[in-house]
């Protein structure tokens, strides 16, 4: 069923792939964007059904009964099992089922009857994509494959977009080419047997909340084993961040209980107040068996570093480019250990704590249990009364507040109250965007308020999606650079199964002023130590950054010239000129140049490498 041409190299942690159906017109297409190297699914006609990039260890395919599935990427399920799943398909629907019961990070591709089904995971860290091409619509796991088919430039709104700091749901979530279509995270793609007519079929939904955290430990801690186990199962030797911190620190004691050799490795900050390595050595007291390597904190790469280099192959924006020489330094060192695969805690922030939002509806159907926890939250983060109860009484609609959003894109940066109890992190343009580019993001803004639904009518549930999903943006992007260094990553965490567990815990028990993750410590009492539970803190990297700043600023002022956003009419190069020349500038520290940065970076890179966008 599998062709390999010789010349293929694709390792580990580096698929992606387009999707066609059954037919000669949708043949031909496949054979015109297939390239040396691109591996074939064919449907049991022989026609092209998948084509693309996969390493075998990434791919379990099954026929049976006239139907066809494929799974791509992390999945425990064997070829029998997925076989004895094809039997008895009856209807492309019936995979909802499927996917929601299976643990790890995949894409599922099923075919039944002439018709096709393509879907990624809920958490957006894989994603599915579409467009016509010669009059057949095809699916890919990247915009940029289906826009070098069409040979199309990116819209020049949409890059205007993405200069909001931050791009609210949904404005994030569309493709840079309006004539690639993007697939919510949370639906799947039905392509006709017609190979031209298509269409969204929601597959997943949050869980309810209301599990009480005594019930859910277990679930999730099951969940995560799972998670982990579905990475680690195979021996080996695999590597873990071990930042002391409560996520890393619990993949690490997961894999070692795992048939895999562990090998740990922890990156001290260089702000004499950081205690990560610290509570990391505290961790590996317990973990005799795992090798621990501490980097040099003053041989690691800063915040904004190599910015001008990077060529990597990215199908949008992503603020990513920031982290990118950091989150890859360690990579080669811990493969060169053996590591066949880095696994990281990336996303336990999002899923193990929760948005203070949820308190906005908690104070109308709970309010003396809310109000105790709100005076909590005000003495934490500092909350001005006045502001709180601005925020508590806001009952705007999500559409609404995306629209009002709109005519304040040049105010200061929100309040954390207003953000922390609202619908999220209003969006905000800075000096340097042109008033151009302010049109254009004003238009998107108004267009998606007028047809937008919240992720959940529970504010702080949406803002919980909201998160999880933007972070996913970016991992899925440093995922692909990993893979390109050698050593493949993979992020737990944010599985669609842990995902699950964690968000159906009650909010109240999920986020507290008076306890830092219960949810993690909870499901994670008799795996970890409680000597390394007890950290109620996490490192923030802030000096790195600031550092970074100072010591790139030569890089910073070369990425304005000759700028393409510049060219494009979106940016004030001058202005962009002037702050690079003074890192210490007023709100820097606030990142308010990292989506400015990433829209640049991108474009530098889409024109340089534009013959290298990955072709199925």
């Amino acid at each position: 069923m599998t062709e390999l041409h010789e010349s293929a190299r694709t390792g580990p942690g580096d698929a992606h792939f387009a999707v066609f159906t059954d037919r000669a017109d949708a043949a031909a297409v496949a054979r015109s964007l297939a390239r040396t190297g691109s591996r074939t699914l064919a449907h049991a006609s022989g026609r092209p059904w998948l084509v693309g990039h996969w390493h075998d260890e990434e791919v379990v395919t099954a026929e049976a009964g006239g139907a066809a599935l494929a799974v791509i990427g992390c999945c425990p399920i064997d070829a029998g099992e997925l076989r004895r799943r094809a039997a008895r398909l009856r209807d492309l629907s019936e995979l909802d089922t499927l996917a929601r019961s299976l643990p790890g990070s995949f894409h599922l591709v099923g075919a039944l009857g002439g018709r096709i089904r393509v879907q990624g995971t809920a958490s957006g860290l894989r994603l599915v994509f579409h467009a016509e091409i010669d009059g057949v619509r095809v699916a890919a796991t990247r915009a940029d494959t289906l826009a070098a088919a069409l040979d199309l430039d990116p819209d020049v709104e949409e890059v205007a977009v993405r200069l909001l700091w931050p791009a609210p749901y949904p404005l994030f979530e569309t493709s840079l080419w309006r004539a690639v279509t993007a697939v919510p995270p949370q639906d799947a793609l039905i392509v006709a047997a017609d190979g031209r007519t298509v269409r969204h079929t929601r597959w997943w939904t949050p869980p309810e909340p209301d599990q009480p955290l005594t019930r859910a430990a277990p679930m999730i801690r099951e969940a995560l084993q799972e998670a982990v186990g579905a990475r680690t199962r195979q021996g080996g030797v695999v590597s873990c961040d071990l930042s002391g911190g409560l996520d890393s620190t619990s993949v690490c004691f997961l894999a070692d209980r795992s048939p895999a050799r562990v090998v740990a490795g922890t990156w001290p900050g260089r702000d004499p107040a950081d205690t990560d390595l610290e509570w990391a050595r505290k961790a590996v007291s317990h973990l005799p068996d795992v090798e621990h390597v501490v980097w040099d904190a003053d041989a690691s790469p800063l915040v904004y570093e190599d910015l001008l280099t990077i060529d990597d192959l990215l199908d949008e924006p992503t603020i990513g480019v920031m982290d990118r020489s950091r989150v890859l330094h360690h990579l080669p060192g811990l493969a060169a250990r053996g590591s066949r695969l880095h696994l990281t805690g990336i996303g336990g922030d999002h899923v193990a704590w929760c948005s203070e939002a949820y308190y906005h509806r908690m104070l109308r159907t709970r309010p003396l249990f809310a109000m105790r926890q709100l005076r909590g939250f005000r003495a934490l983060w500092q909350w001005p009364l006045d502001g709180t109860v601005r925020a508590l009484a806001d009952s705007r609609p999500y559409g609404r507040w995306l629209a009002e959003a709109a005519g304040h894109l040049r105010d200061p940066l929100p309040p954390s109250v207003a953000t922390g109890l609202g619908w999220g992190m209003a969006p905000r343009l800075f000096d340097w965007v042109t008033p151009q580019a302010e049109g254009m993001a004003r238009r998107a803004l108004h267009a998606a308020a007028a047809t937008v639904s919240p992720l959940h009518p529970d504010r702080g549930m949406h803002s919980d999606l909201e998160q999880i999903r933007s972070c996913t943006r970016v991992i899925r992007q440093w995922d692909r650079m990993a893979a390109g260094v050698g050593l493949p990553m993979a992020s737990p965490f944010l599985d669609d199964r842990v995902i699950e567990a964690c968000l159906a815990v009650r909010p109240g028990e999920r986020v507290t002023p008076w306890a830092y993750k219960p949810v993690l410590s909870a499901a994670m009492r008799g795996v970890v130590p409680e000597a390394c539970l007890r950290r109620a803190d996490k490192a923030t990297a802030s000096m790195d950054a600031s550092n970074g700043l100072r010591e790139h600023r030569a890089d910073l002022l070369a990425l304005w010239e000759d700028s393409r956003l510049e060219a494009l009419g979106l940016v004030d190069g001058a202005a962009l000129r002037r702050l690079a020349r003074r890192p210490a500038s007023p709100g820097l520290s606030d990142a308010i140049l990292y989506s400015t940065i990433a829209a640049e970076v991108w474009l530098r890179g889409l024109a340089r490498k534009r013959a290298r966008v990955p072709r199925p």
